[in-house]
């Protein structure tokens, strides 16, 4: 049996992997290669998930720990897509928050699953602005320090350091991220892309495709890691929405997420990412937030006023879990009823990631 190649895209929160992943996909798909994709995440209700499965993608979930903690569940996941869809490429993305990946993923791949996958470069998407932040600023508080960690320890692992949102950034800025990545991780290649325009994505996949990874193994240590990962709160939730007359949807979507912004904003809580895809019989409306201060950015289209939609709502926030949560609830309900529009909250789920315990660590 033939392998399959498998992509393995790591980068913190809000750094466009999900973007990649569809847009790769429809590269392969155009060079006549079938693509299977993974997403991951530390609970049910991923708008990652849904966002790439409603644009036509076979894809598949690893939920309630990230891929070092659930390898196991990874593999089996693996063996449905190729039983079910035959994938020549398989493109995985773990948990925005996750490190150490080189040593509990990619090595374990290598040594045990080397007749099953043949991995390509680890990549990892920097996003510009959170790393001028990263580098550029004194962290006031042992938990700035530790999620500043957690960034400089995946840069540091990875094969390939992505430097993705490059249509954003004239050259000269460009070319200043770039001689900041080399100095915070000498030895790592360097590339940048848009993923979201698709400039840069082929010669991606051409590095891809018949690369290796490598498993640059780093020191980490686990009570800084943890202690990063459980300083974010996270909320994953999946909305019904009514009213007994057509609505407006992307006036609500916007306001919805304004309104949480200024919410978090007025408690000092710290936006990782906030995200949300609204879904009507008349299309799909995405949004995303990557930061307190930033400006949401909206994509796709509600084509007609309607009835009924659907919202799933991601959020990770520097908060405590419940109230991250009473933030959310209270401006789902506070807009909705801006419109007469009847909120039921089919699932939801506030939580802190617990403290990482991989089943392999290959030193």
């Amino acid at each position: 049996m033939s392998r399959v190649k498998m992509i393995l895209v790591g980068g913190f929160l809000g750094a466009g992997k999900t973007t990649l992943l569809a847009r790769a996909a429809e590269r392969l798909a155009a060079r006549g290669l079938r693509v299977g994709l993974i997403t991951n995440d530390q609970a049910a209700n991923l708008v990652d998930t849904e966002l790439l499965r409603q644009g036509g993608q076979q894809v598949k979930e690893v939920s309630g720990a990230c891929f070092c903690c659930a390898f196991n569940k990874l593999l089996y996941v693996c063996d449905n897509l190729i039983a079910e869809h035959h994938p020549d490429v398989i493109i995985g993305e773990p948990v925005g928050s996750c490190t150490d990946l080189a040593a509990t993923v990619v090595r374990p791949i290598k040594r045990y699953c080397a007749d099953r996958f043949d991995l390509a470069p680890y990549s990892v998407l920097v996003d510009p602005d959170r790393l001028t932040e990263t580098m550029g600023t004194l962290a006031t508080s042992d938990v700035a320090r530790a999620v500043n960690y957690i960034y400089a320890k995946q840069i540091a692992e990875a094969d390939l350091a992505v430097i993705n949102k490059s249509d954003l950034l004239p050259a000269d800025r460009l070319a200043g991220v770039r001689s900041a990545l080399l100095k915070e991780a000498p030895g790592v290649a360097v590339m940048s892309m848009s993923a979201l325009q698709g400039s840069g994505v082929d010669d991606w996949l051409d590095r891809m495709l018949p690369g290796s990874a490598s498993g640059r193994v780093v020191d980490v240590d686990y009570d800084t890691y943890a202690a990063g990962e459980a300083a974010l709160g996270w909320l994953n939730a999946a909305v019904e929405l009514s009213a007994d007359r057509d609505v407006d949807w992307r006036a609500l979507a916007e306001q919805f997420m304004r309104r949480v912004q200024s919410e978090l904003r007025q408690i000092a809580a710290d936006i990782a990412h906030l995200k949300i895809l609204l879904t009507t019989p008349g299309g799909r409306l995405q949004g995303n937030l990557t930061s307190a201060a930033g400006e949401p950015a909206f994509h796709g289209e509600v084509s007609e006023p309607t009835r009924y939609a659907t919202l799933v709502v991601n959020a990770r926030v520097r908060v405590a879990p419940d109230d991250l949560r009473a933030v959310v609830e209270q401006c789902l309900r506070a807009t909705a009823a801006g419109q007469a529009v009847t909120v039921n909250i089919a699932e939801i789920a506030s939580l802190r990631p617990g403290r990482p315990t991989p089943v392999h660590r290959l030193g």
